[in-house]
């Protein structure tokens, strides 16, 4: 049984996402990150398989299966990140993640986030009549109001005086008199200029912004562009304890997973595609192997 944890833990299982929880014990897995199957977009060649449902309220409810027991077995600090695609049918976006997400709030889930996923690399398109879509939504879920959250293992690096500053005034703000407009509710404040100001941020960067610059990846053996390795990266650190364990109930290729043995926390990837479960069994053996 999948429920004895020296089975499940640091494995790849096979089968129905929402029949292998089953069998995973209550409050057992710190994090969750996965990328389910978007609609209507590919198919995996399973019969259990999500994606290709015939409608997107069929779509929608299976996932919401997996995810009631995704929050079963989720620690009650335990945070989910989940990372979808949206979709055009008939020439109209369907707003598929927020459907999801709103469906996961009805469900007791907390939204504590929605991160833009810019993707610098994304695939060009030939729509006339509208932009090419360069983004994807990742939402960060919880199941209360307190969970752990490690904002110093993802902080970025301060710019506000640095080249890359679009304050007004810039540079020039700091420590020059004169160097920006001097009217407005800080007129006559000596530490407009003068103040430190660079003591008064954090040593190790600022917090995380909500949009992500992380280019598209590519697996060698997978034809299709793969989780990148970087955005499973910042979801772990900031999601999940050292030593925790991070669940993946779509795992495909198995990124969620090399990338959690990587950085020091065990696994469990499920999928419902045995090629892809020996892909995911075979690149955790070789987690640094692109």
């Amino acid at each position: 049984m999948a429920s004895d944890k020296k089975q499940w833990l640091d494995s790849i299982l096979l089968g129905d996402a929402c029949k292998v929880l089953t069998e995973l014990p209550d409050l057992s897995v710190h994090c969750i990150v996965t990328s389910p199957p978007y609609y209507q977009q590919r198919d995996y060649s399973t019969p259990v398989q999500i994606g290709n449902e015939n409608s997107p309220e069929e779509y929608i409810g299976n996932l919401r299966r997996v995810f009631i027991q995704c929050f079963r077995v989720l620690r009650e600090d335990g945070t989910f990140w989940l990372n979808l695609g949206d979709k055009y049918q008939d020439g109209a976006l369907l707003g598929m993640p927020w459907r999801i997400a709103l469906t996961l709030k009805d469900d007791g889930w907390f939204l504590r986030s929605d991160i833009i996923w810019h993707k610098p690399n994304a695939m060009p398109s030939s729509v006339k009549n509208r932009p090419t879509t360069g983004h994807e939504y990742i939402f960060l879920f919880s199941k209360g109001k307190t969970y752990h959250y490690d904002i110093d293992a993802v902080r970025e690096p301060h710019v506000t005086f640095t080249p890359q500053s679009r304050m007004r005034g810039g540079r020039n703000h700091f420590g020059k008199t004169n160097g920006t407009p001097e009217e407005g509710k800080n007129k006559g404040n000596s530490n407009l200029h003068n103040g430190r100001w660079d003591q008064a941020f954090h040593p190790k960067g600022r917090n995380r912004r909500t949009v992500w610059e992380i280019a598209l990846s590519k697996f060698r053996d997978a034809h299709f562009a793969v989780f990148p390795e970087k955005l499973v990266e910042l979801c772990v650190l900031a999601g999940c304890p050292e030593n925790g364990i991070v669940l993946d109930p779509f795992v495909g290729s198995g990124t969620t997973a090399v990338v959690a043995q990587r950085l020091g926390r065990h696994y469990v990837g499920i999928d419902s595609n045995p090629k892809y479960c020996n892909m995911a069994k075979e690149r955790v053996l070789q987690p640094t192997l692109l």
